[in-house]
């Protein structure tokens, strides 16, 4: 342990509701290892070469209470120093970036963090993890061929990574902790994993000199060098390894032998598979009886390549803050050009019998025409888009103001991110059901019915769903202001117009419906007549 270097980086829960960087709070400043705050730069020297580890700390400052502190924030500042960093590190065999948010979850300035590390081997993270066991294995490349590879977390799943560096070319495996023996095939390395703008592939043919060196940080890491042509392998186990067997393509090639620590070794001519791809698999038993497998493709040549899962890449590739963003501004505009296009529309003649589309088209031109409710439904997507929607206390002591677009506290503007997505989610988890709701209301009304009558002609199966579906999202609503209240405070209950205000507002509008005089409606009635009898 006194050879071991600690190397740790801020996540999201470091920075939960963290009002400065200065604030007892801050126990990450406190109790890490590297007791600094931001990113930072560390280089592991050896006699053949440099190797930079880059820690990349996208915490937001001030860090406010959850959920809007999900996702991470680098600004103009951060990034030029991100830039320094990246071209230190340009003197080094490699780099090797680690942070806690994956890049698909930071919000950076053009031209953005991918760019930033794109002189990197790998970038490190976690964050995600593993979406709930959904996907156990987040990896990915990105255009400029590093690799981003995020590990599931210790805290619940006990997850943890080893890599190495053999030959200048890098491998890692991802374990669960209390799983022996532990097993990591260095040569042939993953064709899956392997980048011929960042790594020397030609080495898969050819080795120089012995040496050996460990690292560990944030994952395991051991360095090494041996001077011939042999299948390496590092194996660990709490008992003494026994037996280290090695296959390629089913084919038993021959017990590896220990060579020092972890490493085993065995002889190989790489040339014998030089014109195909090829699995090689490693067994590792240990003197306690404890077995295992691992296997990878392979392949000498370099112009061969495998493509990472579609969806994995999709969730590590796309800038969903960006993706947030665009869909609540399309969602608010494709709300807003209905109401108003049917506001200034006249009566929209229909023709055939009054189906589905025929009578939305009908209630949506009732509910644009009479002010009350346009009016309201108008101001309730705009104030979603524009306005306010709590004032609280965002982090301990601090009071500030969120919108859909970012956050003000303390004199400091967090960028919209989070924020978004909860704008969709109150968009169409609410505000648009309620736009419906109100146009199925209205529709009854002109169906001469009042809200008794509605209730009694028999089409329980088409009227009770639409009452109790409706019901169902203001008991959401109605829990969204308790968690508000319980997470930013008695103040930011009360001062909620989007929460608070428009739960206790929602039954005034759906009441003025149910209650509104039918001579505002005749001209309605007469149109839903006229067009039923054609």
């Amino acid at each position: 342990m006194e050879k071991t270097k600690w190397l740790d980086v801020k996540g999201n829960h470091d920075a939960f509701n963290i009002p400065s960087l200065e604030s007892v709070e801050n126990y990450y400043r406190k109790y890490s290892a590297v007791r600094r705050d931001g990113s930072f730069h560390y280089v592991h020297s050896t006699p053949f070469g440099n190797y930079s580890f880059i820690s990349l700390d996208a915490t937001p400052n001030p860090g406010p209470k959850r959920p809007y502190n999900f996702f991470g924030i680098l600004d103009e500042k951060q990034m030029e120093e991100l830039l320094l960093l990246a071209k230190e590190s340009s003197r080094s065999n490699h780099s090797i970036w680690f942070g806690h948010y994956t890049t698909s979850t930071i919000l950076s300035p053009s031209p953005g963090i991918r760019s930033i590390m794109s002189s990197a081997t790998a970038y490190l993270c976690g964050h995600l993890h593993t979406l709930g066991g959904l996907m156990p294995v987040l990896h990915t490349r990105h255009l400029q061929g590093t690799l981003e590879l995020e590990v599931g977390d210790w805290k619940d799943n006990r997850r943890y990574r080893i890599f190495a560096f053999d030959h200048d070319l890098f491998s890692f495996a991802d374990l669960v902790f209390g799983e022996w023996p532990v097993v990591l095939i260095t040569n042939p390395k993953s064709l899956l994993y392997s980048c011929v703008r960042h790594e020397p592939l030609e080495r898969l043919l050819h080795s120089t000199h012995i040496r050996n060196h460990h690292t560990v940080f944030h994952s395991g890491c051991t360095i090494l060098h041996y001077h011939q042509q042999c299948i390496r392998v590092l194996a660990f186990s709490l008992s003494s390894i026994t037996s280290v067997t090695v296959k390629i393509d089913g084919v038993h090639l021959g017990q590896a032998i220990h060579l020092s620590g972890p490493i085993f070794i065995l002889k190989w001519n790489p040339r014998n598979y030089s014109n195909r791809t090829c699995n090689i698999e490693v067994i590792v038993q240990d003197s306690a009886g404890r077995s295992k497998s691992v296997h990878h493709i392979f392949s000498v040549q370099e112009d061969i390549h495998l493509r990472f899962d579609p969806l994995a890449s999709f969730i590590l590739l796309t800038d969903h803050c960006i993706v947030a963003r665009v869909l609540f501004v399309i969602i608010v505009l494709i709300q807003l050009s209905i109401l108003i296009t049917f506001r200034y529309r006249g009566y929209p003649e229909h023709k055939g019998s009054p189906g589905f589309i025929n009578l939305t088209s009908f209630s949506l031109h009732v509910l644009s025409k009479l002010n009350i409710f346009y009016y309201s439904v108008l101001l309730l997507t705009l104030y979603t888009a524009l306005g306010p929607w709590f004032v609280g206390e965002i982090t301990k002591g601090k009071w500030g103001c969120c919108f859909s677009f970012g956050i003000f506290v303390d004199g400091h503007f967090l960028q919209g991110s989070l924020t978004f997505v909860v704008g969709i989610l109150q968009l169409v988890f609410f505000n648009i059901p309620l736009m419906a709701y109100l146009c199925w209301s209205l529709l009854q009304r002109c169906c001469g019915h009042n809200f008794r009558s509605h209730l009694h002609q028999g089409k329980y199966l088409k009227i009770i769903p639409v009452h109790l579906l409706m019901l169902l999202l203001y008991i959401w609503q109605i829990y969204s202001c308790y968690f508000l209240h319980m997470t930013y405070g008695t103040l930011a209950f009360f001062f909620s117009p989007l929460r608070t205000w428009l739960t206790l507002l929602t039954p005034v509008i759906i009441h003025s419906v149910w209650t509104l005089n039918s001579t505002e409606l005749g001209t309605f009635v007469a149109q839903l007549k006229s067009h039923l009898s054609s």
